[in-house]
């Protein structure tokens, strides 16, 4: 009997500055799917509406009671949900408890997991709490900005340092501040991007991100990469607009890249990920490995970390794809 094509839905799109991002990794997972193996559309999310892009150029709605949609007049209903949203709600948690709620196997982390990690400050706490190296930090909330002075940070965090969203990614939204005096406008220019700021110190070293993913069946840590920008950091421009060098593998000591795969394989574990992350870090001269933050959905066009990094490893983005559905169909 010939096997029955799952049908899978790329969510994508989102309710935050990242929504446009989030396209773009859409149109880089449809182009990675096995059509001989599953019906693939992209459904795209935003506050107005929820749509699902039909082959003949349309777009119908999404009945949000069952995710299911319309087809030529037929009711189709989705198997699997690959979820590429940078930011709310995919990547908060949100998504995953409405999916957990109608039953629909998804790609990413739970709940707990996704709200965790979309939080910095929190998610910097917590790893800590294991022995995780990471950034100091303080957390400042609308309102309370004054609670905590310019000196204060000054003598607690140190000059430079980083003003960012607590929550959301692409770097939207962030500074590196040089001086006391530049704080106040870093911290307004970040909460025009959510309620909560982390400033963070400033480390100085190479930057590496490190993609993984485990099945029931394998573990696999990808090959990792080194980022290398001549912009004060890796800000969007470096990110989307090519003004970055991406090394992968990154020239850095074996036993160091043994020690950053390791870390990696570990901080899955902790938290009881589901399908491919991407954890970044610093490395500083003299070796040292501090986390900086961790992409439960990473960016999936032609040229994102996550597809070199399968290329390099001498993988397939359809096998690694199809490693990932199938392991929740099971």
């Amino acid at each position: 009997m010939q096997n029955i094509k799952r049908t899978v839905a790329i969510v994508c799109g989102g309710y935050s500055s990242e929504h446009d991002v989030s396209l773009r990794s859409a149109q880089g997972l449809y182009s990675f799917f096995d059509r001989e193996r599953y019906d693939v559309y992209i459904v795209e999310l935003s506050r107005g509406s929820w749509k699902v892009q039909l082959p003949d150029g349309t777009a119908t709605a999404v009945d949000r009671n069952d995710f299911s949609f319309r087809e030529q007049g037929r009711l189709r209903l989705f198997d699997y949900a690959y979820i590429t949203i940078h930011g709310a709600p995919g990547e908060n948690g949100v998504l995953q408890g409405y999916f957990d709620m109608i039953g629909l196997p998804y790609s990413t982390s739970g709940v707990l997991v996704e709200a965790m990690t979309f939080h910095k400050f929190v998610l910097n706490q917590y790893l800590r709490g294991f022995g995780v190296r990471v950034a100091d930090s303080l957390l400042i909330r609308r309102g309370d900005e004054q609670r905590v002075s310019d000196d204060d940070i000054e003598q607690r965090i140190g000059m430079p340092c980083f003003v960012k969203p607590a929550t959301d990614g692409s770097s939207f939204g962030v500074s590196k501040v040089k001086n006391k005096d530049q704080l106040a406008p870093a911290i307004r220019k970040a909460m025009m991007e959510a309620e909560e700021v982390m400033v963070e110190q400033c480390l100085v070293g190479t930057e590496i991100t490190v993609g993984c993913y485990k099945t029931s069946q394998k573990s696999v840590v990808l090959p990792i990469t080194e980022v290398v920008t001549q912009n004060e950091f890796f800000d969007y421009d470096a990110k989307y607009n090519g003004q970055v060098q991406e090394i992968t593998p990154a020239r850095i000591p074996d036993e160091t890249a043994r020690r950053a795969s390791q870390l990696t394989s570990h901080i899955y574990d902790l938290l009881h990920c589901n399908g491919i992350i991407r954890i970044d870090y610093i490395i500083s001269p003299q070796g040292d490995i501090t986390m900086l933050e961790i992409n439960t959905t990473p960016g999936m066009t032609a040229t994102s970390f996550i597809p070199q990094q399968v290329q390099a490893a001498g993988l397939r983005m359809a096998d690694v794809l199809a490693d990932i559905v199938e392991n929740q169909m099971q």
